[in-house]
């Protein structure tokens, strides 16, 4: 079998995915959550003239010249406005984020002042419209301010409340159930201290890599290498309560990986792929129906570094997220390395930053695909494509840093 790029497997991967549904929560509750449709300011912002300073508000032609005496009439203080129109020689003792009274266009700052009773006199030279933040600076009612397909930051949240949004229409988040395979499996603390005996690591990754995407996880356990127990855990996470079956382990076409058969048994149209990248190699990917299902390695490193190549992608393409990623960004190489082979490499690396504010990627010394010590360690993933030539110490490259 051909071995599919890593580029192709993603595109059959996230093919005709859009985002699952829509539904409106609390903005509070909307960091992190992917925008469902654009989102346009319901009021202006500023919704008048207001002081960006504290001071004196002015007419500009009255202060042209250096010292200029004005007569204080009155005070704009915030949500207290002056009410009435300053006239020539007149000013208004203003507050930082109060209404420019009518008349005015200018704040002088009280630092530039001096004052003796209700009268001013500046003391130092402003230009005309200074510290005024004119209407609608910021945005305008109506006008678009946040776009579908964003996902939300606290900044963004700060936005859509200061656009008057009490609820903001998110992407449903998808429902993934998360099962993994294998005699030799058991959970933390559970075992027998049996030579052959592995702890299971895969799921708690994954699950954490499909929650930081978005998801809401649903962990359906341990199965042991029997096709019947296989068939009923599958066909429960087939049976509509999920929109994603993630399985760690049997995605390849051993005696004993019986996860692709217990797939096929329950409906799913599935395939199974061999793809060129290292780590992890197998792939299984089909759906039955609305339901996604994706087949991860079981090799614990291989399955975490498919879980932010392939899971993570998916999850967010279908939350309607316009970047899914994985993103790289630059950095340079700490060692030289040699050339690669056929397979697009995600070798695990640690990060240093220079004085000149340069990062440095440094490969781990190990890249044994059953080291988690070693993925704990690093800070990263050094992407190295097919075929790329020998590196040297100071070559750009490329790295998907760890969000945690």
């Amino acid at each position: 079998m051909a071995l599919m790029t890593v580029e192709e497997a993603t595109a059959l991967i996230t093919s005709s995915v859009s985002a699952l549904g829509v539904e409106d929560v609390p903005v509070q509750a909307a960091a992190g959550r992917v925008l469902a449709r654009d989102l346009a300011a319901r009021r202006t912002q500023p919704p008048a003239d207001m002081s960006a300073m504290d001071g004196y508000a002015v007419r500009g032609a009255d202060i042209a010249q250096t010292p200029a005496r004005l007569a204080v009439i009155g005070e704009s203080a915030a949500g207290r406005p002056f009410a009435g129109t300053v006239g020539a020689g007149q000013a208004v003792r203003i507050f930082t984020g109060a209404v420019v009274p009518e008349g005015t266009d200018t704040v002088v700052i009280q630092e530039n002042v001096s004052r003796e009773g209700d009268t001013i006199t500046t003391t130092a030279p402003t230009a005309t419209l200074r510290n005024v933040r004119k209407r609608g600076c910021d945005f305008s009612a109506d006008a678009p301010g946040l776009f579908a397909g964003r996902r939300l930051t606290g900044r963004d949240i700060m936005l859509a409340a200061a656009m008057d949004h009490a609820t903001v229409p998110v992407a449903r988040r998808p429902r993934v159930a998360l099962l993994q395979t294998g005699d030799e499996l058991v959970l933390p603390g559970q075992g027998t201290g049996n030579d052959s005996e592995i702890v299971v690591s895969n799921a708690f990754g994954l699950a954490e890599l499909a929650r930081r995407a978005g998801a809401e996880v649903t962990d359906l356990g341990l199965i042991k290498d029997d096709l019947a127990a296989i068939r009923a855990v599958v066909a429960r996470a087939l049976s509509g309560e999920f929109d994603l079956v993630v399985s760690s382990g049997g995605a390849s076409v051993g005696d004993h990986d019986l996860m692709a058969p217990a797939l096929k048994a329950e409906g799913v149209d599935l395939s199974v792929h061999k793809i060129a990248l290292r780590p992890g190699k197998p792939l299984m990917f089909g759906h039955r129906g609305d339901v996604r299902v994706l087949g991860l390695p079981g090799n614990p490193v291989s399955s975490h570094v498919c879980g932010m190549v392939y899971l993570v992608p998916l999850i967010r393409a279908l939350q309607g997220d316009s970047r899914p990623g994985p993103e790289t960004v630059p950095a340079r190489l700490a060692a030289d390395l040699p050339p690669n082979d056929v397979r697009r490499d995600f070798m695990r690396a640690t990060l240093e930053r220079r004085a000149d504010g340069s990062i440095h990627a440094i490969p781990c010394a190990s890249q044994d695909s059953a080291m988690l010590s070693i993925l704990s360690a690093a800070d990263c993933l050094l992407v190295r494509p097919p075929f790329a030539p020998a590196g040297r110490v100071g070559d750009p490259c490329e790295i998907i840093p760890f969000a945690d």
